[in-house]
Formats: C-alpha cells, structure tokens, sequence
C-alpha cells in the first residue's frame, strides 16, 4: 500500500463558532493528505493537468470520530487503494496527539478524464509511478 503522513496544525479558518474543525473542512484535510502523497511520489496535480489528465471527485466519505480543534496539531494519513481499476481510489485516517486517536476517517474516489471532460482509464504514466511505489515499499518492507 502507498501511504503518506502529513502533519498539519488546525488554524482558526478551519473552525465553526465552538472552535472545533467545521464538517465540510475534513474534506479540504484529505485533499492536502492526498496532494501530499502525490508529492510524495514525485507527482502533482499540476503535473498530471499538464499531461492532459484531470482527476474530478465522483465520491466521497467522513466518518467523524470525535472533533478535532484549533491548534490542534494532526496528522493526515492518505493511502491509494489499488482496488480500483477505472479510477483512483484514496483512504484517510486523521489522527490527533501523532497517532494516539483516530478523529476522522474517509475515502475519496476520484476519475481520470481527459482534456475533453470524457472519463478515460488511469494513463501509463500514472500506473507507472504507482507500480514504481509499490516495488519500493516492498523492497524497503524485506
């Protein structure tokens, strides 16, 4: 599985009147895990855009857990699920305190689709890049 953690501290813009992380915010929180990861990998979205390839959001998820708050520091882990062969499929897990409390978990499914708005399968280059993860992590796993 390719995985990245990202830290990141709640700032107040993030929060409702009660100062804890407003619901819709979480889904900003996995798109900077799954921006991370993809950095991670030595993609971004830019570069994928300037490839031609675009990767709009079909799905989404939250479990709430409990709340996270300002200046909470957390962490957001994202995982790509290689489950999923017409797209591309991310799993999040947001904890507090590095690690020690889950406070939210989700998935997001997202589509290839081309300069043209038409949905296409994942490009070469992009399975390319995830197969080359893989094989890293299972030779740094041995």
């Amino acid at each position: 599985m390719i995985s990245h953690r990202t830290a990141y501290r709640v700032i107040y813009g993030d929060t409702d009147s009660m100062g804890v992380v407003y619901n819709a915010n979480y889904l900003r929180l996995f798109e900077i895990g799954r921006a991370e990861l993809f950095r991670s990998l030595n993609l971004t979205y830019k570069s994928i855009e300037e490839k031609g390839y675009f990767l709009p959001l079909s799905e989404a998820n939250c479990k709430y857990l409990t709340s996270a708050r300002y200046d909470d520091e957390i962490i957001i882990e994202a995982t790509l699920d290689p489950s999923v062969k017409a797209g591309v499929k991310f799993n999040y897990v947001i904890y507090r305190e590095a690690g020690a409390e889950i406070v939210a978990k989700g998935f997001t499914l997202h589509a290839f689709t081309n300069g043209a708005g038409r949905v296409v399968r994942p490009p070469d280059f992009f399975k390319q890049v995830v197969k080359a993860a893989e094989m890293k992590m299972r030779d740094v796993a041995r």
